[in-house]
């Protein structure tokens, strides 16, 4: 990892997407991004920084693909000049927490990135988006910051990149997860795109069967992230899809539906998390679904060896490495297709 060194001016760079951020509300009511309408200049010369603005996107979130995505963190990484103090990027709240977690898994460097967003238009009368530009800008010039990997500065929080989770659909405090300090254990990927890979998220509830993961495998996945009931339940029919799955040569995850707290492999029973690691799933511990995914597929980008290993290392916490030490012997590589 570089250093460099501090600039006696703040220069930061502000990377926008679209989102809501930069959304209007037309004559029919529904709002559609466009150019950012945050006062960028007002706010530099309040916090007595250098702003510069760089119009990476114009898209609604949702809609973001995984093309949109690689060239956001590419975006990112050309931001990042010798004389730049650090980054924010306007995205909108939808799957903010997607693309903040691929960059930070990529982002070798001291320097601050943060992501903020608004849960109001820009011509909302009363908008959260200048106050969580103000914020974020803010974070990113601020010294004290560096090497806290990317960030998440929403409403009255600053928030790591990883964990970072939406919570309200509408309200202005948005997001849940942990505070951010400095990360020097945090363990980083090389820059790879993800754009054509396919890991697919399977909801898990009462009385599901094998059906979807099955689907997963036959269409071409090279991971499935499942989202599994409590501390990481299902049911034998499930476990016996993912024992399909992993002998295909599919990385198979295993998170939670439940948003607090994590993945325990203490059920057994025949389809519980001690079963279904032992049919070659891995646990992705306090990770969520949609991180988990970004995971895998930035893992599979890297190299499409050893992913359930190189996974686990990631995910590491004292309860995922009792759990994943106990799944079955991982395979040499998972399976791309073309």
């Amino acid at each position: 990892m570089t250093a460099y060194p501090l600039a006696s001016v703040p220069s930061v760079v502000v990377l926008t997407t679209g989102g809501t951020i930069a959304s209007r509300v037309g004559d029919d009511g529904v709002s559609t991004p466009g150019k950012v309408a945050v006062d960028l200049d007002a706010i530099a010369a309040r916090l007595g920084v250098l702003v510069t603005v760089v119009d990476v996107l114009r898209v609604d979130s949702a809609a973001m693909s995984h093309t949109d995505l690689d060239t956001v963190s590419a975006a990112v990484q050309r931001a990042l000049r010798p004389d730049v103090t650090g980054v924010v990027v306007l995205h909108g709240t939808d799957t903010l927490e997607e693309t903040a977690m691929l960059v930070d898994l990529v982002h070798d460097d001291p320097r601050p990135v943060v992501f903020t967003g608004a849960q109001r238009t820009a011509d909302h009368p009363d908008g959260d988006g200048p106050h969580n530009a103000e914020l974020a800008v803010a974070v990113a010039a601020d010294p004290d910051r560096r090497g806290q990997g990317v960030l998440v500065a929403f409403g009255p929080r600053v928030l790591r990149a990883r964990g970072v989770r939406k919570a309200h659909t509408t309200e202005l405090d948005a997001y849940t997860g942990v505070p951010a300090t400095p990360t020097d254990s945090r363990i980083t990927l090389t820059r790879n795109p993800i754009a054509g890979i396919r890991v697919d998220v399977v909801a898990l509830y009462p009385g599901v069967d094998g059906v979807m993961i099955d689907a997963a495998r036959h269409h071409g996945a090279a991971g499935i992230v499942m989202e599994a009931m409590g501390a990481g339940n299902a049911n034998a029919d499930v476990v016996a899809a993912v024992r399909r799955a992993v002998d295909a040569g599919i990385v198979v995850a295993l998170s939670t539906r439940v948003p607090s707290g994590g993945v325990v492999t203490t059920y057994g029973g025949g389809g519980g998390g001690a079963d279904l690691v032992a049919a070659g799933a891995v646990s992705a511990g306090e990770t969520s679904p949609a991180q988990t995914r970004i995971l895998l597929c930035a893992l599979i980008a890297e190299s499409k060896y050893d992913v359930a290993a190189r996974f686990a290392a990631v995910v590491a916490t004292p309860s995922t490495r009792a759990s994943n030490q106990a799944s079955a012997p991982s395979r040499t590589s998972v399976r791309i297709q073309a």
